[in-house]
């Protein structure tokens, strides 16, 4: 098992990857301990524990963090630390009954860590929803940032809270009856990533990705790196799921993709993934749970704003909308749909919502479908503050870039004349963060209620593009939505 674990007679085993190292030591404050290689890894024990912390010295050069470092209790050019975690069963998780929540950690409450979500969890459970979906916490550079660019993958975040911190919000969840699905990233890994690759090949040039080098995994290595880290997610922390971020941008020719076996390796647990829209490989080739359907998305967001500006340019009709709305072929809760969520709102320039109206408008459509819905953190209460891009890059030159990367993304929309808000500053990380004291809307809790007792079956009656209204009709309820007027209504 790669990484550190603790043993009960006292002991830490540890394993690297590392196939062209020469020697490697575990460095303590107790001294060095000598690792012996095995094939491709290294392998060996040190004296320790929770809580003990060490770097690997690589052909007796420079020391560094463990590649599947637990815990880097000082960020990402600090130590790592051994992690021994007690924590309570998977509960367990059906798409019959499966209502997401997809909240980021740092702005879901004014103190930003796990241990204050907790407070929050009884009101979304009260709500309706059966599981947070928590936004990636793999250890990144800096404090703030949405977790996608992370460097230390098998790390809960330290400003966060870090490991036992995030033990602490899963048990609690399970306590009420929440499930927790994790978001994970295994198309690339953040910038900064020397100390990764001084141990091993993990990237390739045959393939490339939007945010940079690829994961090569056709090397077994890499494949362990990412299936192990899945399992631990399961294993350790009993995560009742996974969603994979962004799986288009995995490259594999391998006789099994390694998405097909990441679910395999995980078993039961659950999982989703992002996927390129009409790209329908997760849940008919890999075996995954279900999977995003952003179709339905953008066809609200056009037909509610009137946007057709970059991928929106093929969207806004209604008859689209109820086809995606079917299933497209699929079984309709095998797609997540949403009207909201943190890539939708927070890649836009300012991280604007839809103005409310519109928003429960999508929010009645999505959750009165017969998908499986997710709501993004304080849609349900029409939540006024925007949530923004925010990165808190440690490098400089690489903090620069970013600005300069997201100015240039904006320049050609001519909806859009105004300052793109700088990504690096501590106010547009605080801007981003909930409201306090927001209550719940009402409509939100009535759809929720029909969205567990209706029967799953949805019959669309009418859609019709010219009137731009569509009216779906589950058992003896139905619903109309009007986009021309921006209003919908409930009958029965």
């Amino acid at each position: 098992m790669l990484g550190a674990v603790a043993n009960a007679d006292g002991a830490v085993s540890i394993e690297v990857w590392a196939p062209k190292a020469q020697t490697i030591s575990v460095h303590t404050a107790d001294g060095a301990h000598a690792l012996t290689r095995d094939g491709e890894a290294w392998r060996g024990t040190f004296p320790g524990g929770h809580g003990t912390e060490y770097l690997l010295s690589l052909d007796d050069g420079e020391m560094y963090p463990d590649p599947c470092s637990r815990w880097q209790p000082y960020g990402v050019r600090g130590s790592s630390a051994v992690v021994q975690l007690h924590v309570d069963e998977r509960i367990g998780l059906s798409l019959d009954d499966l209502v997401l929540y997809e909240l980021h950690v740092g702005t879901f409450t004014a103190d930003g860590t796990f241990d204050a979500a907790i407070a929050k969890l009884p009101q979304l459970r009260e709500l309706g929803v059966t599981a947070i979906e928590v936004m990636p916490v793999a250890t990144f550079p800096g404090e703030r940032g949405w977790g996608y660019d992370g460097l230390y993958t098998y790390a809960p975040h330290p400003a966060y809270g870090g490991p036992e911190g995030f033990q602490r919000l899963i048990a609690a969840a399970h306590k009420l009856g929440l499930g927790v699905v994790l978001d994970v990233v295994y198309n690339h890994v953040g910038p900064g990533n020397e100390a990764l690759t001084a141990f091993a090949p993990y990237f390739t040039d045959r393939h490339e990705t939007f945010w940079g080098a690829a994961l090569d995994y056709e090397n077994r290595g890499v494949r362990e790196w990412a299936a192990q880290n899945a399992e631990m997610w399961i294993r350790d922390y009993h995560c009742d799921g996974l969603r994979l971020d962004a799986v288009h941008a995995i490259f594999d020719d391998s006789p099994t993709h390694l998405c097909a076996e990441l679910k395999q390796r995980v078993g039961d647990a659950l999982v989703i993934s992002e996927m390129s829209v009409g790209d329908w490989r997760p849940i008919d080739e890999w075996g995954h749970d279900a999977q995003w359907a952003d179709a339905s998305h953008h066809e609200l967001h056009v037909l509610l704003t009137g946007e057709r500006e970059g991928y929106y340019g093929d969207y806004g009709s209604v008859t689209g909308l109820a086809d995606d709305l079917r299933g497209e072929g699929h079984e309709p809760r095998r797609l997540v749909v949403c009207a909201q969520n943190h890539d939708q709102v927070g890649n836009r320039a300012v991280g604007d919502r839809l103005p409310p109206e519109a928003l429960k408008v999508a929010a009645a459509v999505t959750l009165f479908s017969s998908c499986t819905p997710l709501l993004f953190m304080g849609e349900e209460t029409l939540e006024p503050h925007p949530f923004q891009f925010f990165t808190d890059h440690i490098d400089p030159s690489i903090a620069e870039a970013t600005r300069e990367g997201r100015r240039k993304e904006f320049e050609a929309f001519s909806s859009f004349g105004g300052e793109v808000p700088d990504p690096q500053d501590v106010e547009t990380f605080m801007r981003s963060k909930l409201s306090e004291g927001r209550e719940p809307e009402p409509l939100y809790r009535e759809l929720l209620r029909l969205h567990r007792e209706l029967p799953r079956e949805l019959e669309v009656v009418e859609a019709d593009d010219e009137a731009k209204r569509l009216v779906l009709r589950r058992g003896a309820v139905t619903l109309t939505a009007d986009f021309a007027h921006t209003t919908v209504t409930l009958d029965g």
